[in-house]
């Protein structure tokens, strides 16, 4: 073999050992780059899920319990949550079929067999006095009532009785069904009504002149407002149960992708779904601060407030004027009819 030959082989065999540790090294940081990026996200994701009910102590055995929309979302990880405590939970749910389904995972996943569901559309007050005399005619205790049903940004439509939906539902069908069940929750005091609003409040305004959006609707304008009207409904409900042992609470459950955005762009929800997943709190996350305020005895005392992440805070002002909250009543009550 000549020298060339000799020069040549031997300049491949002293290159093969740097190819090897460039290649390791590039693993490695690609594999350090994972590792790292995975533990950020973790983390990142862990925070946003914010404030978690950690009292695991208390039982609800033999208390009775009505939650509104619980066929999906933060309703159904609530029902799960109270029946695994031990609670007779009602499901008030519209569509009977979806119903029937949650039930069946919600009993699954609790362990409990004291799980029922009973029809309500909270778009149409006769579904709702069908409901509440349906449920007297098997309860006569109620322990907790926990308003959470909702739409939101929904297309303009209107419930039963002629009222824009978000309005119609989020509000005076929840006020309704509160309002009908009073009775047996004062019989059964101690005992809570628990409502699900939102931070959408801080951006919503009252117009009385066109509290129904006939003359100006916008989908997040409406859905605003009628979360706002939830806090300043529970506000004076407290007011007026004074001394009957019944006290309200309100709540912010979080940012969450459940069914309540089924009206959203579904093309940008699905292109979404990574961030949603990453800054958006689980349906069960949801749940933690309506448990909260559904359970905790710490705040047994106190009524008509407002909470987030497990925790008290102050709404916006517009939430706190009870000027507005008693007019936002006595509209209702027209609207509803309950003052006839």
């Amino acid at each position: 073999m000549d020298g060339a030959a000799l020069r040549s082989t031997g300049g491949t065999t002293n290159e093969m050992p740097h190819k090897t540790d460039d290649s390791f090294m590039i693993s490695s940081i690609c594999l350090g780059v994972g590792i790292l990026t995975f533990a950020i996200v973790y983390f990142v994701r862990k925070f946003f899920q914010g404030g978690q009910f950690k009292n695991k102590d208390i039982r609800l055995d033999a208390k009775v319990v009505i939650i509104t929309g619980a066929n999906s979302g933060i309703g159904k990880e609530t029902a799960v949550e109270c029946a695994k405590r031990g609670a007779r939970v009602y499901m008030g749910c519209r569509d009977a079929n979806r119903m029937e389904k949650a039930r069946q995972e919600i009993l699954d996943k609790s362990g409990s067999q004291n799980v029922f569901g009973l029809e309500l559309d909270l778009a149409s007050f006769d579904s709702i006095r069908n409901f509440v005399r349906t449920f007297l005619s098997m309860e006569r205790r109620l322990h907790v009532l926990i308003n959470n049903a909702g739409v939101m940004a929904c297309p303009k439509e209107y419930t039963k009785e002629g009222f824009e939906m978000h309005f119609g539902v989020n509000h005076l069908g929840h006020f309704y069904l509160t309002n009908l069940l009073l009775d047996v929750l004062k019989r059964t005091a101690p005992s809570r009504i628990v409502t699900v609003s939102s931070l959408a409040h801080k951006w919503g305004r009252i117009d009385k002149d066109d509290i129904n959006s006939e003359k100006d609707y916008h989908e997040w304008g409406a859905y605003m407002q009628s979360k706002l009207c939830n806090i300043l409904f529970s506000r004076h409900l407290a007011k007026r149960l004074r001394g009957t042992g019944v006290h309200t609470y309100c709540l912010h459950p979080g940012t969450i992708n459940t069914e309540l955005t089924r009206y959203l762009n579904r093309c940008m929800m699905i292109a979404a779904k990574p961030l949603l997943w990453v800054f958006f709190k689980s349906a069960k996350s949801g749940s933690q601060t309506t448990l909260y305020c559904a359970m905790e005895p710490t705040i047994a005392g106190d009524t008509g407030k407002y909470y987030s992440d497990c925790k008290l805070k102050e709404p916006e002002p517009q939430a706190r004027d009870d000027a507005m909250a008693e007019w936002l009543w006595n509209i209702s009550e027209k609207l509803t009819g309950l003052n006839r």
